[in-house]
């Protein structure tokens, strides 16, 4: 049976709803005017290799069993949708247009999976322990996420890395490292049966008889999905200098030894919260695949383009340690920078 998924953003949200699609579901995407007319009317194109193959494949929705509509936040009625993907940017929410789409989801208490490299507060609810009263400095506006049970909020790694190429229309998206999104199960029963059959029916999708990379794995652990926070204080973060961003690679291996550092110290930090070591992904097996990462992280190029707000995981890893009694250096420098850059792109603090 179809089901009908809602996602809100249509740029990275375009990989999730493409594997959908390919599977049988129905999706819209969520996206601005402009974007949404272009996607209506031509669909979207994801490029991704396949194993064993050199060159990209394009995956063209109109050619797809699913069915892809786009559409503004103004349009959506929630009660259409048996799931919302959430794969904005965490300051997106903030905007009154997609918070009262928010709040329509939230009361109507539909299951919500998100992509975000930052967890929905609502979903930091689910960690036995962890004051979540605490963490708000870190959200654009921690409040959007009051109305939301966490019972039907997961949280799925977004490891996947892809971009919109500048030179190409906003309906196009390439995977550059097509890795798992790694999804942990919902709380509310329905929910996470809703979740493992799209996990299932995922794993089932060939491309001219091949295996299609980019799978949902689902897991019963609540902290699996925190792997992530390790990689992003890592690389992402640290491709924000004082002068010209860098490429994820040269984060990372610049100084190996420091970034292998920081790196334990983050999945410390997520084992105390109750994570098992095995949740973790090695840290010489993220090294290597960030050899082939060569642009600057998402949150670089939008501080690099006079963003005054990105997504600050590093702050969250920060007040967590800090709730926990830990502390690391380097990353509260990650985070100096990383505030006083954005304080040069906001008007209001100059």
């Amino acid at each position: 049976m179809a089901n009908k998924i809602l996602i809100l953003g249509a740029s990275y949200g375009s990989l999730l709803g493409t594997k959908l699609l390919m599977a049988g579901h129905d999706v819209t995407l969520v996206c601005r005017r402009k974007t949404a007319e272009l996607i209506n009317a031509d669909g979207t194109e994801v490029r991704i290799k396949l194993k064993g193959e050199e060159a990209h494949r394009s995956i063209f929705s109109k050619d797809l069993p699913g069915t892809l509509n786009a559409c503004t936040p103004q349009q959506v009625t929630a009660t259409d949708y048996d799931m919302v993907g959430l794969a904005m940017q965490e300051p997106q929410y903030a905007h009154h247009t997609l918070r009262t789409v928010l709040i329509r989801i939230a009361e109507e208490r539909i299951p919500c999976l998100s992509i975000m490299n930052m967890p929905p507060l609502t979903f930091l609810k689910r960690i036995p322990g962890l004051d979540t009263t605490k963490l708000g400095a870190s959200y654009t506006d921690p409040s959007v996420w009051d109305r939301f049970n966490p019972d039907v909020m997961t949280l799925c790694s977004p490891d996947p890395q892809a971009f919109r190429p500048p030179e190409e229309a906003a309906n196009v998206l390439h995977v550059g490292l097509p890795t798992n999104f790694k999804a942990a199960g919902f709380a509310d029963e329905a929910a996470n049966n809703l979740l493992k059959q799209l996990e299932t029916d995922i794993a089932g999708i060939t491309l001219d008889g091949n295996d299609v990379p980019v799978k949902l794995r689902v897991y019963d652990s609540v902290f699996v999905p925190l792997a992530k926070w390790s990689m992003l204080l890592t690389g992402n973060y640290r491709c924000i200098t004082r002068s010209e961003p860098r490429a994820i690679r040269d984060a990372v291996h610049d100084d190996v030894a420091k970034s292998q550092e920081i790196y334990a110290f983050v999945d410390q930090l997520a084992q105390r919260l109750g994570a098992d070591a095995a949740d973790a992904v090695p840290f010489e097996k993220y090294a290597k695949a960030a050899e082939s990462l060569l642009k600057p992280s998402s949150a670089a190029r939008a501080i690099a383009a006079g963003a005054p707000f990105i997504e600050r995981v590093d702050v969250l890893v920060k007040l967590i340690a800090q709730e926990l009694g830990m502390s690391n250096a380097d990353i509260d420098e990650t985070v100096e920078i990383v505030d006083d850059q954005l304080g040069a792109n906001d008007p209001l603090s100059r």
